[in-house]
């Protein structure tokens, strides 16, 4: 596997992407609703690899977020997929 350029760490960029998908209440209601998270999971969790990795999931399953998340970052869509992938390994 790739691993992510030392700007681009799995870890960061799973909460930028966090943040970013709570930004909007509809995909932040999405997000919960299709990982089975709460609100409080998001507080208690947010440094923890599986939950970065779920959110970063989310991502991939709904391609135009994915997309408009990786620009929004900065960075290529597959970054965001191979940094899911560092967070599950």
């Amino acid at each position: 596997m790739q691993r992510l350029e030392p700007n681009h760490d799995a870890q960061t960029l799973a909460l930028l992407a966090l943040v970013w998908s709570l930004e909007d209440s509809r995909r932040a209601g999405r997000l919960l609703d299709l990982t089975g998270l709460t609100t409080n999971d998001l507080r208690a969790r947010a440094t923890e690899p599986a939950l970065q990795s779920a959110v970063l999931g989310f991502l991939e399953a709904h391609e135009p977020d994915l997309i408009a998340c990786a620009e929004h970052l900065g960075v290529k869509p597959e970054v965001l997929v191979r940094a899911r992938a560092e967070l599950e390994a």
